[in-house]
């Protein structure tokens, strides 16, 4: 391969490479840092994934003080999640676009072992992505805004 083959080949890899992030970065698809409604500090790292159109995410990471469990397992989950670590744990699944929205599926809270409706938008650039869980009707939950990890 002579050089300016080289090149050409090299230019398109990271043309290929720029659209797949591009897109990426327009869709729920990514690592999010989770905010703690209380406190305002970042709880963990969830990384959101699609696959057939769905979009599942996983906690990676957790964020706790020295003195907590620091591979605490859902204890209040009920079902096949009882007593899974949380590092690993699936806790939003079956989500798929709906217009500017992904819809459809089910976010679980480890702290209470309970699973909700779960609705997601991209707001500021992609950046920020606010998570609605709710019971029934959107209106009836609560919205977290996560932040995309560069």
């Amino acid at each position: 391969m002579n050089k300016s083959s080289l090149i050409k080949s090299s230019i398109a890899v990271l043309s290929l490479l720029a659209v797949q992030i591009a897109a990426a970065q327009n869709s729920p698809a990514g690592l999010w840092k989770t905010i703690d409604d209380k406190t305002g500090k970042v709880k963990s790292l969830v990384r959101i994934q699609e696959s057939g159109g769905e979009f599942q995410g996983k906690i990676e990471k957790l964020f706790r003080d020295a003195d907590q469990d620091q591979n605490p397992k859902c204890d209040k989950c009920e079902g096949s999640n009882k007593d899974l670590p949380l590092i690993g744990l699936t806790i939003l699944f079956n989500i798929k676009k709906d217009g500017d929205e992904y819809s459809g599926g089910k976010i679980l809270d480890p702290a209470n072992g309970k699973l909700y409706s779960s609705k997601l938008k991209l707001i500021d650039s992609n950046k920020k992505l606010e998570v609605r869980g709710y019971i029934g009707m959107p209106m009836f939950g609560r919205t977290q805004t996560w932040l995309r990890e560069e």
